[in-house]
């Protein structure tokens, strides 16, 4: 009997590359959006993680007729009040930034890569003294099944256009059917970057523990400790725990 489909909802590789290690144990076959064929993109509109997670969680299930897993994770700086947090992939974007708060030339006009994003970062914690550089990554997972009867969808059915429809657990305030697991990891920002591996802020987050960043860790070593590992292994219990009441009632909340 073939496995059933988990849809990972991410078009970052590096984080389809995470989870493929850190999801080995679940009994599903992980598929990702370009997997699917899905281009489209759910806009995160949320002012928390569990609310963007929601979002797309409830957003390409209903894309994709599959079960389906998101995250939305982020990093937050004490010395900062807790910034960039929700809006750490856009850091330095408008509208999620104070204009006050821009490199030069960056920002207002596009997208800003990771090491514009990483640059602001260490110039808006100038002055700030190692022991008040405390951070921690935080990752908000969610786990829904589509509303919608009719099956999985491919090709055409799936993306090229298809609208995404509104999500009314964010519009009720709400979060049912969806079930959600926290994780973080804790850790300081270092000076300057250090490290070739991961991706993102990474290369500043330093860890005592190994007297490292999270960017010169290894893969393994990086999922026994980081914030999507420390949710992902619960979403692994789940999982597992609920595959056999998801094939028994295909279309009941989980």
């Amino acid at each position: 009997m073939p496995q059933p489909k988990l849809l990972i909802a991410t078009g970052n590789p590096g984080k389809m590359r995470e989870y493929r290690e850190l999801l080995l144990a679940v009994p599903f076959q992980l598929v990702s959006l370009s997997d699917m064929g899905i281009t489209d993109e759910v806009e995160e509109t949320g002012v928390t993680f569990h609310e963007n997670a929601a979002l797309k969680t409830s957003g390409y299930a209903a894309l994709s007729g599959l079960l389906t897993l998101a995250d939305d994770s982020g990093l937050e700086v004490d010395a900062l009040d807790g910034a960039p947090g929700v809006y750490s992939a856009r850091y330095g974007e408008l509208p999620s930034t104070p204009t006050d708060q821009f490199l030069p030339g960056t920002g207002q006009e596009g997208k800003m890569t990771d090491e514009d994003r990483v640059a602001l970062l260490l110039r808006n914690l100038e002055g700030v003294p190692w022991e008040r550089r405390t951070a921690r990554f935080r990752c908000v997972i969610a786990i829904g099944r589509p509303n919608q009867e009719g099956g999985e969808r491919t090709g055409s059915d799936s993306q090229a256009g298809a609208e995404i429809p509104a999500t009314p657990l964010y519009e009720r305030g709400a979060f049912s059917g969806l079930t959600f697991m926290v994780g973080s990891v804790a850790g300081m920002i270092q000076y300057e970057p250090v490290g070739d591996e991961g991706f993102g802020y990474d290369p500043v987050f330093y860890l005592p523990s190994f007297g490292q960043t999270l960017a010169q860790i290894s893969l393994a070593d990086k999922n026994l400790i980081s914030h999507r590992s420390d949710a992902a292994r619960k979403a692994v219990a789940f999982l597992t725990d609920k595959l056999s009441a998801i094939n028994d009632r295909p279309n009941a909340d989980i």
